[in-house]
């Protein structure tokens, strides 16, 4: 069975995306991201149909396994539902792992709400973690190591996080409202250029340490920039409002024998 597919990347997070509003057999959603035998991808995404929402972002990852939200993925699916015709033109709502997103069209790309944050754990080592959809570990460095991939992976492996997995940030600080940040992420069990869920838990990360009220981070990836959007609300202690803001491209389309 022949079956269409569209490329797209999101500041060099990569996807192979799907329709599914009909029928689709089961795919080999490992081969497909390989990068030598198959597509190419950070991981694989379909579009269903949803009685709630526009549509439903259905999310692999590079491994062939169901993962939980992804930012970049989220705002690339929904340039192309955009392009389907799907939503009203300028925004669009749909249903993801962690529960419903909206995405608006602006300047600077697709502007993406996230869920809100409640709780960021200070580990004994100073480092964080968080849960913006999928669970992050992040660290603050004077300057990201030239072997942040290998410390990245031994954090990601050791005993607390070998068997759930973990996404792993290290960033360091350009000035008060500029971050830049590399990701190590699960599923994939490599550095990406670019993960969106990653960018908005250094930024809160971040936000939390320095105790800003609300504002707007930007954070460099490896793949290009970000924009983290967010309030803090002091008295029940959570981030919301939090809005991921940035780039997504069609790359090309072609046909899977599936």
């Amino acid at each position: 069975m022949q079956l269409s597919f569209v490329k797209y990347q999101g500041t060099g997070n990569d996807f192979i995306l799907i329709d599914g509003r009909e029928a689709i057999p089961i795919l080999d959603v490992r081969f497909w991201c390989d990068r030598r035998f198959g597509i190419g991808a950070d991981g694989l995404m379909i579009l269903a149909p949803s009685n709630e929402a526009d549509f439903e972002m259905i999310y692999y990852n590079s491994d062939g396994q169901l993962s939980s939200m992804c930012g970049n993925g989220g705002r690339c699916i929904a340039h192309w539902a955009k392009f389907l015709g799907i939503g009203n033109g300028n925004s669009l709502r749909f249903k993801a792992p962690d529960g419903f997103h909206e995405a608006t069209f602006t300047p600077n790309g697709i502007k993406l709400s996230m869920n809100p944050v409640m709780d960021i754990h200070l580990l004994s080592n100073g480092d964080t973690e968080l849960n913006t959809g999928s669970p992050h570990y992040v660290r603050q460095t004077t300057s990201i190591p030239a072997n942040f991939v290998a410390q990245a992976q031994a954090i990601r492996q050791s005993p607390s996080y070998i068997k759930a997995g973990i996404n792993v940030n290290f960033y360091q600080v350009l000035s008060p409202s500029e971050l830049r940040c590399r990701t190590f992420e699960r599923g994939v069990e490599d550095e990406t250029l670019s993960c969106g869920t990653g960018v908005t838990a250094v930024a809160l990360s971040y936000a939390h340490a320095e105790g800003l009220p609300d504002g707007l981070i930007n954070v460099q990836t490896e793949g290009g920039p970000l924009r983290v959007h967010f309030i803090h609300d002091q008295q029940e202690q959570r981030y919301h409002s939090i809005f991921l803001e940035g780039p997504a491209s069609f790359v090309f389309q072609g046909i899977l024998n599936a």
